[in-house]
């Protein structure tokens, strides 16, 4: 699987205000670039904190990339994602809408009356790890699904936790002309951080976008 991570963020490198709430950091032609990288993705991937805070569909929102999708035999939305260890994705949540195939990675430990009603609200949900999702195993029962491409949009948490895992292959930042501040306010990777052995990347192009810049690295 390659797993493509793309995040918007701060000049600060805050991805929203310390309440969690989200910012207009990126403009137009960033919106659509994101938009391209859905429609060329398999699925796409957020943690359960995003869902909470934003309500994403995480669907494409142009009529004609959707076209593209049909016509090449595929869905025309791709595959939704949401990491979520205990099952707190609200039934009445977007991305349970009947738009497109919707995933829920959970662990054992989640309670299975939640796990119930999550299904029968039309997601799948995986079971992988005890207390949390092991990611590694949960992303191998993905691809053998069929998911080859997976695009993660966030937050900081789950971004981390791939990054820990060595599950990522490119990673992609918007970073806008906006400062955010604030000690508590999430930011690209959040989770313990690294200490040491830290993810090493190789720059491959930048370019401005907007009032901001487009950096893309892969990850060696």
């Amino acid at each position: 699987m390659h797993v493509v991570v793309n995040a918007a963020m701060s000049a600060d490198g805050k991805l929203s205000t310390r309440e969690r709430e989200q910012v207009a950091i990126s403009g137009p032609d960033d919106f659509d670039r994101v938009d391209a990288l859905r429609a060329e993705s398999d699925a796409v991937m957020v943690g359960v904190g995003t869902v909470l805070a934003d309500d994403p569909s995480l669907t494409v929102d142009d009529d004609a990339r959707r076209e593209r999708r049909r016509n090449a035999g595929k869905p025309e939305n791709p595959a939704r994602i949401v990491a979520d260890s205990r099952i707190r994705t609200p039934t009445d949540a977007r991305v349970l809408d009947d738009r497109a195939e919707t995933y829920l990675l959970t662990s054992e430990a989640a309670p299975q009356d939640f796990v119930a009603e999550i299904t029968e609200s039309g997601a799948e949900v995986i079971a992988a790890g005890d207390q949390r999702v092991d990611l590694a195993a949960a992303l191998a029962e993905l691809e053998s699904r069929g998911i080859d491409r997976l695009m993660v949009e966030g937050g900081g948490e789950i971004i981390f936790s791939l990054f820990e895992a060595e599950l990522v292959d490119e990673l992609s930042v918007f970073v806008g002309p906006t400062v955010i501040g604030g000690w508590k306010a999430p930011t690209l990777a959040d989770g313990d951080g690294f200490v040491d052995d830290f993810p090493e990347l190789s720059l491959r192009d930048v370019d401005g976008v907007d009032d901001g810049v487009l950096i893309r690295w892969d990850v060696c």
